[in-house]
């Protein structure tokens, strides 16, 4: 039986440089290793985890998620290496002929028109030819892994354990979908943030296609250079008190340029909500507190971006394509 663990990308966000905070290493130290002694008494390596992450949650999550990536990347050319190797054998070629076939079979060679496309200068025609032609074997296997791992999908088990961060959800933290779902995503986002508003159709597709078996939990992070987004923050919670919220969400996520109070008021009007009822809980910040209790939160635990999520406490950061989000959902899944 295979081992392989499948990557996740990283796509921009708003914010810093992403960083998300992880509960366990990617090593496979054991946590209740004793690693010093004062006075016989003993300090183990969870002591010290648990110590960096009080003393700066944000880098340590970035070297962890690191150390994790780079684990999975490259367990995964190695899984695919075996599978080229396997299939290779049952073909009665050697490795090299078998990708040199199977590479001239999907992908045209390299035409005038895709130098054209890179440069246009005929002088450099002997460096763009070899970078192109090295692009195209890598896109070539590439594909030919993919298929392999479909093929052989039922002999292959992701083992390496990933970085999970427990993730509270607390009462009053707006939730879509089965509340008793397998798979709870988490997202640490902001109303004003065009990297938040272009996930949540992903988001949508990911309900469409798994229903009941996940849920998303919101939790408010208005970044500090976005001054509408923590009134819009506030917005979605009043109108979430008249049952609207997930209206409100999506309404200003689809026109992120009418986040002023004014236009917000607007918006709950045109969504059917009571208006006096809406802005009376707008301006006097009747949830400003609970805006300001998942920034906190999100920033305990080392978030420095948005749109950062969590799927069963695995980090998922930025606007990532619904393919990234599939494998984790149906490696969590599977796990069930």
């Amino acid at each position: 039986m295979l081992v392989v663990a499948l990557t996740v990308g990283v796509s921009a966000g708003c914010g810093d440089e992403p960083t998300v905070a992880a509960q366990s290493a990617a090593s496979a130290a054991d946590p209740s290793q004793v690693v010093a002694e004062l006075a016989g008494k003993p300090i183990t390596l969870k002591d010290v985890d648990d110590k960096w992450e009080a003393f700066d949650a944000a880098e340590r999550a970035r070297l962890v998620q690191a150390m994790y990536q780079n684990r999975r990347n490259m367990l995964d050319q190695i899984v695919g290496d075996m599978l080229i190797a396997d299939a290779a054998q049952a073909a009665g070629q050697p490795v090299g002929d078998f990708l040199k076939a199977d590479l001239a079979r999907r992908m045209p060679a390299v035409s005038d028109a895709d130098i054209a496309s890179v440069y246009e200068q005929d002088q450099l025609r002997a460096e763009i030819v070899p970078f192109l032609e090295g692009r195209r074997q890598q896109q070539g296997r590439a594909m030919l892994v993919q298929e392999l791992k479909t093929k052989n999908a039922a002999s292959i088990t992701v083992m390496l354990d990933p970085p999970r961060y427990s993730v509270p959800v607390i009462a009053g933290d707006p939730i879509r979908g089965n509340p008793a779902a397998p798979v709870t995503i988490v997202e640490f986002s902001d109303y004003q943030c065009p990297f938040c508003s272009r996930v949540n159709p992903t988001l949508d597709r990911i309900r469409q296609t798994y229903g009941d078996r996940v849920r998303i939990v919101f939790k408010d992070f208005p970044l500090s250079n976005h001054p509408q987004a923590p009134k819009a923050a506030e917005a979605a919670r009043c109108a979430g008190d008249q049952n609207t919220y997930w209206e409100m969400h999506d309404a200003m996520f689809a026109n992120q340029r009418a986040l002023d109070v004014p236009t917000l008021k607007q918006t709950a009007r045109t969504l059917g909500l009571n208006g006096a009822t809406f802005d009376q809980c707008l301006d006097s910040g009747k949830h400003a507190r609970a805006v300001a209790d998942g920034l906190a939160l999100g920033e305990q635990m080392g978030v420095n971006s948005t749109p950062t999520l969590y799927i069963n406490g695995r980090a998922v950061l930025g606007a990532v394509p619904f393919e990234n989000f599939k494998t984790v959902i149906d490696e969590e899944l599977a796990r069930k």
